[in-house]
C-alpha cells in the first residue's frame, strides 16, 4: 500500500509539474505573440511610413502634380483631404499613398497578422487625426507631449506641410522630415537639370 500511495503521489507531483510547464510554455508563446504583433505594426508603420514619404510624397512634391493639386491647393477643406472622398483624384492620391503601407502590410502579415492589421488601423486613424488642424482642433499638450517623444507627427505639424509642401513631411514620423527635405532638394535639381539638358 505504501508503493502504491508513493507512485500515486509521485504521478501527481509530475502532472503538477507537466502543468506549471505548459502554463511557463503558454506564457511564452503568448509573450512572443505580443513581441511580434508589437514588431510587426512598428516595422509597418517605419517601412510604409519610410517608403511612402521618400518614393511617393517627396517625388510628387519634386516632379509630379497630383498630390499638390489635391493636397496644397489653398482651397482645400477637410473633406478633400479625407480619406474616404469621392473624388477620384483625391482616392487615386491617397491610394498611391497608401500602397507602400498595404505593400509592407502583405510581408509582415505571416509574422503577425493581428500586428499588421492593427499598424493599418492606426496608420488610417492617424490620416484622419492628422487633418483635423482646418476643422479647429487643437492637441492637448500632453498629447503633444508624447507624440514628441515618439516623434510622432500631429495635426499641427501636419499643418506645417499643408502651408508649406517643402517642409515637415513623415506621413506618421517626424524624423524623416530631415533626409526628405534633403531628398527633395536633389530631385528638384535632378529635374532642373534634366530640363536644362534638353532644351539644349
Amino acid at each position: 500500500l505504501q508503493s502504491l500511495t508513493n507512485l500515486v503521489c509521485r504521478l501527481l507531483l509530475e502532472k503538477k509539474k507537466e502543468i506549471q510547464r505548459q502554463r511557463i510554455l503558454s506564457l511564452l508563446f503568448f509573450i512572443l505573440d505580443v513581441l511580434k504583433a508589437t514588431l510587426s505594426m512598428g516595422l509597418l508603420l517605419l517601412l510604409g511610413d519610410f517608403l511612402s514619404t521618400f518614393v511617393y510624397h517627396v517625388p510628387e512634391h519634386a516632379i509630379g502634380r497630383l498630390h499638390c493639386r489635391v493636397h496644397h491647393e489653398s482651397k482645400q477643406t477637410f473633406q478633400h483631404y479625407a480619406v474616404l472622398s469621392g473624388r477620384p483624384l483625391v482616392m487615386l492620391d491617397g491610394f498611391l499613398g497608401a500602397l507602400p503601407y498595404f505593400l509592407v502590410a502583405i510581408a509582415l502579415y505571416p509574422l503577425s497578422p493581428i500586428g499588421t492589421v492593427l499598424g493599418l488601423l492606426f496608420g488610417e486613424f492617424h490620416v484622419v487625426w492628422r487633418h483635423t488642424t482646418k476643422m479647429g482642433w487643437k492637441t492637448p499638450l500632453w498629447v503633444q507631449r508624447f507624440c514628441q517623444a515618439l516623434w510622432v507627427v500631429t495635426p499641427e505639424e501636419h499643418w506645417v506641410h499643408h502651408e508649406n509642401g517643402a517642409i515637415a513631411f513623415g506621413d506618421i514620423f517626424t524624423f524623416f522630415d530631415q533626409p526628405a527635405q534633403k531628398w527633395l532638394t536633389t530631385m528638384v535639381s535632378w529635374k532642373k537639370r534634366i530640363r536644362k539638358a534638353t532644351r539644349t
